[in-house]
């Protein structure tokens, strides 16, 4: 059954983690603190709690800790107890101190045996890493783990380019521009080339995405919409296909955010289960659902038209194309099963011009099927635009 109704008493923010959370279960998580993060006494607490988060969630948890002393060593140790709650007899969190002579298989051997039930393992870099070479040494060992993801914690944060707003989404074309000799300069991100050059060479050997941000902004960048840092993806970074049953739990969620947001139709959960039976999703590095559409047909069969319906798009990608993917991908399936045309309906202006740039024109709502009003709210109905577009296939035939 939808879980329609209790998502709809959580409080937001919960409900976001939660969605973030089944995307990391049972995968790889290294988490690499930079040593000007580590050195000094920084609130570890967000960190720890972050961790903890991810641990209990069965997520495999690495965190890479660079050679600041034993001090330090004692501070993580420590936050990461109170985080996971201090029980009675819970041995402390393992930790594994990486030889620079230990081969890949040997590492691999090692943390599999130290994670398969505690799912959490805290690697000591060893006194040769330092901050100039950070994150070298962390990305080649997610690169010889292959885990999907790699967090990188800096003081720095995410990306901030001259005069621009944060870069919150950076996939590998992005950064290959951004790594063109003077660009990065230009950018005003010259200082961070040495790490998009590592970011790049974690995406070259494997590493499905890499989010870069500030230690204190952990848990916005990963188990929020917005985030706080910068995420990059493979250049092959969104795939769009139709939704299959793993992913229904996900897509209602988004279709949920849409509509506290106003910006989508309030519907029945077993109206939300008809989009999500005939809808389309968004996938970043094959686990991240990052949008969704749906198009119905079966109510319009008698007119040969199709409606695209709860188009929604997570905050941190508007902008990247996602929404005219899922569009383009609706639409070539509406030719593809010879409609004569395709429309949508909206109460949010910048919705209304996105369709028009995709070649949807504004028309009267009986310019639609009839039964798309039945038993609509009159209210939204007095705010509604109506957005239109004939298929080319069909057009054709016509003339």
């Amino acid at each position: 059954m939808p879980r329609t109704v209790r998502l709809r008493s959580t409080i937001e923010p919960f409900v976001e983690k939660d969605f973030y959370l089944e995307q990391f279960r049972g995968r790889t998580v290294l988490i690499a603190v930079a040593p000007a993060a580590a050195a000094d006494r920084a609130d570890l607490r967000p960190l720890a709690g972050t961790v903890a988060d991810l641990a209990r969630n069965e997520t495999r948890t690495l965190v890479w800790w660079p050679a600041v002393g034993q001090p330090g060593e004692q501070r993580l140790l420590a936050a990461l107890g109170r985080a996971r709650g201090g029980r009675k007899g819970r041995a402390p969190a393992p930790v594994f101190r990486l030889a620079p002579e230990a081969s890949a298989d040997t590492v691999r051997a090692a943390l599999w045996g130290m994670t398969r039930h505690e799912r959490l393992c805290v690697l000591l870099a060893n006194g040769a890493q330092g901050e100039s070479d950070f994150p070298r040494h962390a990305v080649s060992l997610a690169a010889e783990l292959r885990v999907s993801k790699l967090v990188l914690l800096h003081p720095g944060g995410g990306l901030v380019a001259a005069g621009r707003a944060p870069l919150s989404f950076v996939d590998e074309n992005v950064l290959e521009t951004l790594l063109r000799q003077g660009e990065a300069e230009w950018s005003g991100l010259g200082d961070r080339r040495p790490l998009l050059v590592a970011v790049r060479e974690a995406i070259r050997n494997g590493v499905e995405s890499v989010n870069v941000c500030a230690p204190e902004g952990i848990a916005d960048e990963l188990f929020t919409y917005t985030g706080s840092g910068t995420l990059f993806t493979r250049g092959d970074y969104c795939h769009v296909a139709p939704l299959g049953i793993d992913d229904f739990a996900q897509a209602e969620r988004l279709l949920e955010r849409g509509q506290r947001e106003g910006l989508l139709k309030q519907r029945t959960a077993e109206e939300i289960a008809q989009v999500l039976a005939a809808g389309v999703g968004a996938s970043l590095t094959a686990h991240h659902l990052a949008g969704v559409a749906g198009l119905v047909t079966a109510p319009y069969a008698r007119e040969r038209a199709g409606e695209i319906v709860g188009l929604y798009t997570i905050t941190r990608f508007k902008g990247e194309g996602i929404g005219e993917r899922l569009v383009a991908y609706l639409v070539a399936d509406a030719e593809r099963q010879g409609l004569d045309y395709v429309f949508a309906c909206t109460v949010d202006e910048r919705a209304r011009q996105f369709f028009e740039r995709l070649g949807f024109e504004q028309v009267a709502p009986n310019e639609v099927p009839a039964d798309k009003w039945s038993a609509y709210d009159p209210r939204r109905r007095a705010r509604v635009v109506v957005l239109r577009r004939q298929l080319a296939n069909r057009a054709t035939a016509v003339l």
